[in-house]
């Protein structure tokens, strides 16, 4: 969230960034050692509120009261864990805690407390807590033990006077430092900023991820085919993995044995490198969305909001579809990089905005291609950009709010095609007849190609290179 100081102060916002490190045995076996001991103080806090619960007192929530428990825990209960990071885990209890309360409290009973235990549990140091030396940082640790210095695998995106925490954590047998920092808002020239009399609609979807349409007829579609080959790829090897290990796989009593260990470790290293994959893809489409929303002027975006599909049960096939979907996390990261460049994001209900006319307004039969066809009127348009179009009349917690009008239809269609072409094996897609054959073996870690989006008769093609430095905001 945006944040102010004083009145002569920039506005700032926060920003993390993932950076991976390269640590020695005894480094790695450290940080592990933390990351247990922040299990242990999640695992105490629980085990605390289950004896409380027993008795029928209250809850241990707040984050005063649970830190006046750890400090009359005494030092050395959690290893090399020191007050910061063990607070830091209190700190994220409490705020999960509060969190489920208020969401329980506003109607939401599915929501459930806090009450699973964590083996490793991420650790937090604010600013002030740690040092940064180039491309080295010294994490702080419980009174009597050595120094623990960490090497970053590349330099930090951010200068170091802006970073306000950095978080050690765990993903698929791999360390990561998340490095959060205050970046001001981008400013512009005179006359050259976003405009809020200038608003765009935004639709979500899954070939596609974003279709923007803005004002003056201009758009704009980011393919997510790739995407979806890598999910579909993904799957299908890991199907084929469990297959070749069936035969030797180990009993239940055998799974602590090393070659147990062996598949698991694999198995989670192909697993967060196609989290990986996917996660950057979608970063580089809402960059893409930003840029072009900065080009235009673009003020306000409004965002159809699809996540009610979400609760109704289209069967087995559809619904891993939509769990692959990662609806929120795609609104979670077209709005921090849209206030980032001073662009305001308003979610609108996209009810019927794929199967209305945006000429006439009638409601018509939803296309199964990418083609929309009024025959009331003869209008013909693009499904997902005439839906942008719909949504960019829309208030949030209302319906349209200006009258439909032909003439603002998208015209000049600007097709992104790069979004997700970063991925190794790219290219044609899987059912496009003009693919040349390939040989069917093992693709150990490739990616299934991913092919053009729908491109509209006269549109132009726009390739756009660089990747995004940046990585998701803290949302814990």
């Amino acid at each position: 969230m945006p944040r102010r100081r004083d009145p002569a102060a920039p506005v700032v916002v926060y920003r993390t960034a993932r950076v991976g490190l390269r640590l020695t045995v005894g480094q790695r076996r450290r940080c592990f050692g933390l990351l247990r001991s922040a299990g242990d103080v999640w695992a105490c806090v629980l085990e605390v509120n289950a004896w409380r619960r027993v008795r029928r007192d209250a809850p241990l929530v707040g984050y005063q009261e649970l830190c006046r428990e750890l400090a009359a825990a005494g030092p050395g209960t959690f290893g090399d864990l020191d007050s910061t990071g063990a607070r830091s885990v209190l700190r994220r209890f409490s705020d999960a805690w509060f969190a489920a309360a208020k969401r329980r409290r506003d109607g939401d009973v599915s929501v459930r407390f806090p009450r699973r235990r964590r083996f490793l549990m991420p650790v937090r140091w604010y600013h002030g807590t740690f040092t940064l030396d180039d491309r080295r940082v010294r994490v702080p640790t419980a009174r009597g033990t050595g120094p623990l210095w960490l090497r970053l695998a590349r330099h930090l995106p951010y200068p170091a006077d802006q970073v306000r925490s950095v978080t050690l954590l765990s993903e698929a047998g791999r360390l990561f430092l998340d490095v959060t920092a205050e970046v001001p808002m981008s400013e512009y020239p005179a006359g050259e900023g976003p405009d809020l009399g200038r608003v765009a609609g935004v639709d979500l979807g899954v070939i596609h991820p974003y279709a923007v349409a803005g004002p003056g007829g201009q758009a704009l579609l980011v393919s997510g085919r790739a995407i979806r080959a890598e999910h579909r790829q993904h799957l299908s090897d890991t199907k084929q993995r469990r297959r070749a290990v069936a035969r030797r796989a180990p009993a239940k009593g055998q799974r602590g044995s090393r070659r147990w260990r062996r598949y698991r470790r694999r198995a989670r290293a192909v697993e967060g490198r196609h989290r990986r994959r996917v996660r950057q893809a979608q970063h580089e489409a809402a960059k893409t969305v930003i840029g072009w929303a900065v080009t235009h002027q673009v003020g306000v975006l409004r965002v159809g909001d699809p996540r009610g599909v979400l609760d109704l049960n289209a069967g087995r096939r559809h619904n891993l579809r939509l769990r692959q979907w990662q609806i929120g996390h795609l609104i979670r990261i077209l709005h921090d990089k849209a206030t980032l460049a001073g662009i305001r994001v308003d979610l609108v209900d996209e009810r019927g905005t794929s199967s209305t006319c945006p000429a006439c307004g009638r409601r018509i039969p939803k296309p199964r291609g990418r083609n929309l066809t009024c025959r009331h009127c003869t209008f013909a348009g693009h499904r997902d950009l005439v839906a942008a179009a719909i949504i960019a009349t829309r208030t949030p917690g209302g319906g349209p709010t200006t009258p439909h009008n032909p003439a603002a239809t998208p015209v000049g269609v600007i097709t992104h095609r790069r979004a997700g072409r970063h991925l190794p094996g790219a290219g044609w897609s899987r059912r496009d007849p003009r693919r040349p054959p390939q040989h069917h073996g093992r693709r150990e870690g490739r990616l299934a190609s991913g092919g053009p989006p729908h491109q509209p008769p006269g549109g132009e093609s726009l390739a756009v290179t660089g990747e995004d430095p940046q990585h998701p905001p803290e949302t814990r």
